[in-house]
Formats: structure tokens, C-alpha cells, sequence
């Protein structure tokens, strides 16, 4: 790993944590305010997680547990509204890197994707529609919304990805580092009990 890359790393850090900004903006931002080329190299997810949780941890360590916590128990809320869909918690906000700024990811399956369509309308939550790509690798439907999170006084983009049924398979394997990607329910419950016995 060269300097430059742990330099940008460190630069991506402070837009993922002080603007809200995804990994692959944060990255392009950070090339751009160091002046560096568009070619250039750019560092790996890893790097930049660890960047971003070094940044947490110098400049953000009195806020950022309040905050992870208020996202973490709203993401429960919602996944227990769409527990007919067997939500998965990923990103920020499972990983433990989230802050106020940040926005969940929620893994949905169902093999009729317009279901979460009519989930949404009939319980009169405006939503916008895009196409990400899913936990195979395939097109999938991404819905986003705006929730209210009382505890921090804000509003939060909530993004449910449409899955097929089938897609649950290895949903949940181990990432590079050996860790779980994305948890279901009792997996957030038990997240917030430890982070609750430690605080």
C-alpha cells in the first residue's frame, strides 16, 4: 500500500464522515481536493473503512456512539415493519462506522417485487425508485424514502433493495475480513445490547 493511497484514504475518511458521502464518491471527492489525476490509484473499501473509523475515533468520539445507536434502533423499526420481507441491516450503520449523516441499506427478498411497491402505498410512504445492482450481482429494484429519526432530530434516507428469495444464499458469508456483511433482526437486537452493557 503506497502513501498516496493511505493519503487519499484519509481524505475519502473526512468526506464519508463529515458529508454523508458513499466510499466511491468520497474517493473521487478526495482525488479531486488533493489535486490529484483521475488515473490515480485508488484505495480498496478496507482502507477506507479503516480511515473512516480512525477519523471516528479522533474527531467524532463523543457524538458518534449516540448517533450509531439512534440509526441502529430505527433500522430495527423498519425492519420489523418489513419483517414479511426477512430484512438484512447492511453498510454504515451495521458496521458500526455510521453517524448522523449517514443513510441505512436494508436487503429485502421476495419473488413478487412489486410487494414491497404496495407495502410502501398503503402505508402512504413517498418513495423513488432506482436499479441497483443485488446481492447476485443482478439488476434489482432499490426504494428510497425519508424517515424521521426523533432521537437525533433528523430525517435519514432509508434504501430497501428488492431481492429474489433465492438471493438469501450466502446473503450472510463472510467479507474479506472474515465478518458478517449484513445481520437480520437478532443480530441488530444483540448489537444494541452490547453497545448498551459497554456504555
Amino acid at each position: 500500500m503506497s502513501s498516496i493511497q493511505s493519503e487519499i484514504a484519509a481524505a475519502a475518511a473526512a468526506c464519508v464522515v463529515e458529508e454523508g458521502l458513499e466510499y466511491g464518491p468520497a474517493k473521487q471527492r478526495a482525488l479531486k481536493n488533493l489535486g490529484l489525476p483521475p488515473r490515480t490509484a485508488l484505495p480498496d473499501n478496507d482502507l477506507v473503512e479503516q480511515a473512516v473509523r480512525e477519523h471516528i475515533a479522533i474527531f467524532c468520539a463523543d457524538t458518534q456512539p449516540h448517533e450509531l445507536r439512534a440509526l441502529r434502533e430505527l433500522a430495527l423499526i423498519w425492519m420489523d415493519k418489513l419483517s414479511a420481507f426477512e430484512p438484512l441491516l447492511g453498510g454504515a450503520v451495521w458496521h458500526g462506522t455510521a453517524t448522523r449523516l449517514s443513510d441505512i441499506y436494508l436487503q429485502l427478498f421476495t419473488d413478487d417485487p412489486k410487494a414491497l411497491e404496495l407495502w410502501l402505498i398503503n402505508h402512504q410512504h413517498p418513495y423513488d425508485v432506482a436499479t441497483a445492482r443485488g446481492l447476485q450481482g443482478q439488476p434489482v429494484d432499490a426504494l428510497s424514502l425519508q424517515v424521521q429519526c426523533a432521537p437525533l432530530q433528523t430525517w435519514v434516507g432509508l434504501h430497501l433493495f428488492v431481492n429474489p428469495t433465492q438471493a438469501q444464499r450466502g446473503a450472510l458469508l463472510a467479507d474479506s475480513q472474515g465478518r458478517k456483511p449484513r445481520g437480520g433482526m437478532l443480530a441488530v437486537r444483540n448489537l444494541l445490547v452490547i453497545t448498551e452493557s459497554t456504555s
